[in-house]
């Protein structure tokens, strides 16, 4: 199964992440079908960068958001977006 997550990079005390669609069974930083975005969270407001088409495209094929990346979907409203075109 696909995921869509976090992948961790920065260095130490300055995390940075990479919004990646990858095999579940991968360690979480290693190897990825696809990036996605990235976010930022330890700036005074959080940096996020995404490709909505490319997310949604993972999400109609059948990629499963964890948690985290679910809950940047949704305060970006993509997550939204995603629901409206089942709908159709």
């Amino acid at each position: 199964m696909v995921k869509l997550r976090l992948q961790r990079t920065g260095t130490k005390h300055d995390p940075h992440y990479r919004i990646v669609a990858a095999d579940s069974r991968a360690p979480r930083d290693g190897k990825f079908v696809d990036i996605v975005g990235h976010y930022h969270p330890a700036q005074i407001k959080e940096q996020t960068t995404f490709n909505k088409e490319k997310i949604l495209t993972w999400l109609k094929n059948g990629a499963q958001p964890t948690g985290t990346v679910l809950n940047l979907f949704k305060n970006a409203g993509i997550w939204a977006e995603y629901k409206t075109t089942l709908k159709k």
